[in-house]
């Protein structure tokens, strides 16, 4: 069983909500949050992304974090934000594209991501946990969202959207992508109290987003603990909870800068000993993914390649689909085109390999090749989410940039504070 916990949020005034709230610190880079802070000097890129403002220091100095706490408590004295009074629990509602998505703001126990209550999917990588574990101990709050997903019974989804006509919302704001996000605060005790009942028959979480916040946040408990620091609150972090049937998932697309020595002819040539190629013909540039062309009554891997200006459809009889891991298109990939064809061993650090969310057109990665800047590009499918859950269950480890989830939860629009 998970326990969620009611907190006193930490939220933009009204009249700011629609400045501060800011995409989350690790999709842009230093050089692109500076940009958006020169845009918007109120954006919370300066607390969560403070090293955008401090060029020439490197990002994991001692100045960086101390910034980080210095503007946020600025921003606190200067009013722009304000704790309430009483703790309570928060519906979070994104509307993208006329999908609406709505998940419950809460806190959860450090344990439960301890004792696996709490699952997760991918490997964290310690240089990023230990920027955010400074990041957190410094500012002395989670300013970021952990995306986790539940199992609705069929209930817990109707009631948390029940609440919304009820209030009106605490934040609001428009993204430059013209998706928007509220905030709501429940405060009604038999509110509360109803959904801590319906939460309590859940045993089991699952990350989405944010390993390395819900990591990091063990990490700042551990820390305090052994320092003399420790608060009840230190021992809890902020996340929003989404029914597992209410959220989108996209694949993540592959780039490559070159064939590693073959010509266009040649690697077509070398992937048919494997796959069957298919020129696909016209596609939606539009569109975040390719509908296969492909049709069997087996599983099948498909992929689609872009090359030489020609979009290709690849696809082969799945031959182990009892190995949920081995049996992803992207492991496939990995192991089949990556590694035995073009000599890319490490898909987390080999520079000839990049990546790019799902949630972009495919226009965007056509012209990526087209532009010389990348030899080919390949758009995945995406991965079932009951295949994600599945995988977590038996405490499997998917493959980097297996999976992307919709919505992207902005930072700032609520905030778990530490003490």
């Amino acid at each position: 069983m998970v326990r969620i916990y009611r907190f006193a949020g930490v939220h933009p005034e009204q009249e700011f909500s629609a400045s501060i709230p800011a995409v989350p610190y690790d999709v842009v880079t230093a050089e692109e949050a500076r940009a958006c802070i020169e845009k918007n000097p109120l954006s919370f890129l300066r607390v969560s992304r403070p090293d955008a403002e401090l060029p020439g220091i490197p990002a994991n100095d001692d100045r960086v974090y101390q910034r980080a706490a210095e503007i946020f408590g600025r921003m606190n004295a200067d009013g722009l934000f304000v704790r309430d009074s009483e703790p309570g629990l928060y519906v979070y509602r994104a509307v993208q594209e006329g999908e609406e998505f709505i998940g419950l703001v809460c806190c959860v126990s450090t344990a439960d991501y301890e004792n696996r209550s709490i699952r997760r999917h991918e490997l964290t990588r310690y240089d990023k946990e230990e920027d955010r574990t400074r990041h957190i101990d410094a500012v002395n709050a989670n300013t970021g969202l952990v995306f986790l997903l539940y199992r609705d019974t069929g209930e817990i989804f109707p009631y948390i959207t029940s609440l919304i006509p009820e209030i009106e919302p605490d934040g609001s704001t428009m993204t430059d992508q013209g998706v928007l996000h509220e905030i709501y605060r429940i405060s009604d005790e038999a509110s509360l109290t109803r959904l801590e009942d319906l939460f309590a028959g859940i045993s089991e979480l699952y990350i989405a987003d944010g390993h390395h916040r819900a990591k990091s946040a063990v990490n700042v408990v551990e820390r305090r603990r052994a320092e003399g620091r420790f608060t009840e609150e230190s021992e809890r972090f902020m996340v929003v909870l989404f029914a597992h049937n209410r959220v989108d998932i996209h694949g993540y697309s592959r780039l490559v800068t070159d064939l590693a020595g073959n010509t266009p002819e040649e690697f077509l040539g070398k992937l048919a000993e494997s796959w069957e190629i298919t020129p696909y013909g016209a596609i939606d540039g539009s569109a975040y993914q390719i509908p296969p062309k492909t049709s069997a009554d087996v599983p099948m891997h498909v992929m689609h390649l872009y090359l030489d200006g020609t979009w290709y459809e690849l696809a082969r009889p799945v031959r182990a689909p009892e190995d949920l891991i081995g049996s992803l298109d992207v492991s496939v990939l990995q192991s089949d085109v990556m590694e035995a064809l073009l000599g890319i061993s490490d898909p987390r650090a080999d520079s000839r390999l990049h990546y790019m969310g799902g949630a972009k057109p495919l226009s965007a990665l056509a012209e990526m090749v087209d532009s010389g800047q990348f030899a080919f590009a390949v758009a995945m499918q995406p991965v079932k989410i009951e295949t994600v859950l599945a995988i977590a269950d038996r405490d499997g480890v998917m493959p980097p940039k297996s999976t992307w989830f919709e919505p992207k939860l902005l930072s700032g629009l609520v905030i778990h504070s530490l003490d």
